[in-house]
């Protein structure tokens, strides 16, 4: 099968759950390895998926490979998120089109102008839709208009790996995947483990909403790669999954996300000053009922 990885434009819940965070990140995460403060931004929500304000230190337990650190401060994240939404617009995602049209604008404006927000297509080859930008406007516009391409597939992997990539040279403390894909024909010669590496080196989270069953396929390496890609890029970055047969819940998932991005905690950790980076970080639930996912602050270029 042949690889398409091109662009169109230059991409400029229980008690202690535990989110593992790898750090074979971006030369600007690793950098702050013998740095005494770091930073993880979180998302801390209840049972219902429901985000949970005002929590402090107590609510939080940091740990690398294995030793926990001590908690110096929590507060609200305030920091712009760089978003890029990887929208589903092949041929296998004709029915869901319609729902994706009618959800995106709502959660569009819940996360602008606050927040940069792009627009890119799946359908043969990833392609941006919508350059990185704030305005609103020219954003909803742009996804009302969205269609499905007839005898296309889709480049999730492909997609997620290159934006991530573009992502490095971005100026964002924050950067999030938000992917909407449905399970159809996929094209790509990646491997899941190379699009999470890739994520983790930009200091990525994945937020996936996953339409169809997504089984494995020992025979076609795209579909397998997929479907594994699906349950571990969210785990292993931080991000949020959720699965459904029918595209009728996409606009409460894409609710959640939004209302999960715009309710996360800046949480800072003391590092004794070290020169190997840590190999394992994980922030856990110090309460129970209460689920927490994190991802490691990524460091503006030249900081």
């Amino acid at each position: 099968m042949t690889t398409r990885t091109w662009l169109r434009a230059a991409l400029p819940p229980l008690f202690a759950l535990t989110a593992v965070l790898a750090v074979t990140m971006c030369p600007s995460l690793v950098a702050q390895a013998g740095v005494g403060d770091q930073t993880l931004f979180v998302s801390a929500v209840d049972k219902k998926g429901e985000p949970v304000p005002d929590l402090g230190p107590d609510a939080f337990v940091v740990k690398e490979d294995g030793a926990r650190r001590e908690i110096l401060r929590v507060s609200r994240a305030s920091e712009p998120i760089g978003i890029t939404i990887l929208v589903d617009n092949s041929e296998a995602a004709n029915d869901a089109v319609t729902y994706i049209r009618r959800a995106l604008p709502t959660f569009i404006k819940a996360l602008t102008p606050a927040n940069p927000v792009s627009l890119v297509g799946l359908a043969d080859r990833p392609t941006i839709l919508t350059p990185f930008t704030t305005n609103t406007e020219t954003l909803t516009k742009r996804a009302e208009g969205i269609l499905s391409l007839r005898s296309t597939g889709a480049t999730f992997l492909d997609a997620t790996f290159e934006v991530s990539k573009g992502l490095t040279s971005r100026d964002y403390e924050r950067a999030a995947i938000v992917a909407i894909v449905v399970d159809g024909t996929e094209f790509t010669n990646r491997y899941s483990k190379d699009v999470i590496a890739e994520m983790k080196r930009a200091g990525v989270a994945l937020h996936l909403i996953a339409i169809g069953v997504f089984e494995l396929n020992p025979q076609d390496h795209a579909v397998r790669e997929r479907s594994l890609l699906v349950p571990a890029g969210p785990k292993d970055t931080g991000g949020a999954l959720y699965t459904m047969l029918a595209p009728n819940g996409i606009a409460q998932s894409l609710e959640k996300i939004a209302r999960d991005l715009t309710s996360q905690y800046k949480v800072v950790y003391n590092r004794p000053e070290r020169t190997i980076p840590p190999q394992k970080i994980e922030i856990e639930s110090a309460r129970d009922g209460l689920t927490v996912r994190g991802t490691p602050a990524r460091t503006k270029k030249g900081a």
